[in-house]
């Protein structure tokens, strides 16, 4: 596993993947892959690649005022609103209670049926080994322990195994952007639109709760003005949607040229099927299968 983009030298190997890729994003809770991956998503999508978000909890405790039952309807169907603006396939929503999502066996099989099932040449997953929410890094852990056994037939026997792991990328919540490295860099200007009304479907998160969370109730436009709506959610999440310096010093050093105004970062795993982040860049910039 390469430790750095400067080491990459390998072009992408032909055959290893069908022309059209299937693509799994696994969060701990609903929005959270549109906010990490929204872009990336579209642009998939737009080029007709298989792309399904999968959220190990219902989100049911992401509210100061709602009760768990309607909060998990309401964050249901935002995802499913989400989900049509950028064009992803399918949006899942295990059944797991926000802020109790353990790495247990049980949900250890979950995501191994789920990996399989949709087949996916690639899997998006938090990183497991820093701080932060308990259920993120209980995602990630869960991401890694299923890769390991997803080619493993006695294992979750009624689902097929797969012959050959996922390529696996970690996308960066807030805990994890100081231990986030940026090896593939994603221009994703083109679709910034899709995403940010992806994130503004979220308005549960977005336009209330984490508003609450950061004192900025008084500052949050109205649901039905896009335009402010789009402003406040480009000024308070800012390191999800805009190129950081940091991106653009690791595309720099690559030897990539410039990067656009908005951008998203992925760090190679270190498990699954051994990748360097050329084969990543050239993957994630495939042209459409149409």
């Amino acid at each position: 596993m390469s430790p750095s983009p400067q080491a990459d030298v390998l072009a992408p190997a032909p055959g290893l993947f069908a022309d059209r890729l299937r693509v799994l994003v696994v969060a701990a809770h609903p929005d959270e892959p549109d906010e990490y991956v929204g872009g990336t998503a579209a642009k998939l999508a737009q080029a007709g690649h298989g792309v399904k978000f999968l959220s190990l909890t219902n989100g049911d405790a992401g509210h100061r005022s709602m009760p768990r039952k309607a909060l998990a309807r309401r964050r249901a169907v935002e995802a499913y609103a989400a989900a049509r603006e950028l064009g992803v396939q399918e949006y899942e929503i295990l059944s797991a209670h926000d802020g109790e999502l353990e790495a247990s066996v049980a949900m250890r099989r979950k995501v191994v049926a789920r990996i399989r099932r949709w087949q996916a040449d690639v899997v998006v997953a938090f990183h497991d080994e820093c701080p932060g929410h308990l259920d993120n890094r209980a995602a990630g852990r869960l991401v890694r322990e299923a890769v390991a056994v997803v080619g493993l037939a006695n294992v979750v026997p009624d689902v097929p195994a797969l012959e050959t792991p996922p390529v696996c990328l970690l996308m960066p919540d807030h805990d994890a952007l100081a231990h986030h490295r940026h090896d593939v860099v994603v221009d994703v200007s083109s679709t910034v639109e899709a995403k940010l009304r992806a994130c503004a479907a979220h308005a549960s998160q977005f336009l209330e709760f984490a508003p609450w969370q950061r004192g900025l109730l008084d500052q949050v436009p109205p649901v039905g003005d896009w335009g402010r709506v789009r402003e406040f959610v480009l000024e308070h999440w800012s390191p999800y949607l805009h190129t950081q310096p940091e991106m653009r010093a690791a595309v720099s050093a690559a030897g990539l040229g410039a990067v656009g105004e908005f951008a998203e970062s992925f760090q190679l795993a270190g498990y699954g099927r051994d990748t360097t982040a050329t084969e990543m860049r050239a993957l994630l910039s495939r042209p459409g299968i149409g």
